[in-house]
């Protein structure tokens, strides 16, 4: 199973003491064949972009470029174009 949020949020508080829509949000891979642990790094709270979010360490089509190739046994190139597939998934 995958999950995914298409949006992150924001570090900085809103005028309503709320946060934003943001990027960099996080996805989850489970199943019996998925590599335990965290890939990738957490993003920093400091170290943001030009507009105040947080930078992405690991981009999403890295992890469909593994389901694609390494679950479903397809080439992800030529759905994705040229992203290395994240090593996720045991042999």
């Amino acid at each position: 199973m995958m999950m995914f949020s298409e949006f992150g949020r924001r570090v900085e508080e809103n005028a309503s003491q709320g946060t934003d829509h943001g990027t960099a949000g996080p996805m989850f891979v489970m199943g019996a064949k998925v590599k335990p642990g965290l890939h990738g790094t957490h993003p920093s709270l400091t170290d943001l972009d030009a507009n105040g979010d947080l930078k992405m360490t690991v981009d999403f089509r890295r992890v469909y470029a593994a389901a694609i190739q390494s679950w479903l046994g397809l080439p992800a190139k030529p759905v994705l174009g040229d992203y290395a597939p994240l090593d996720l998934f045991k042999a």
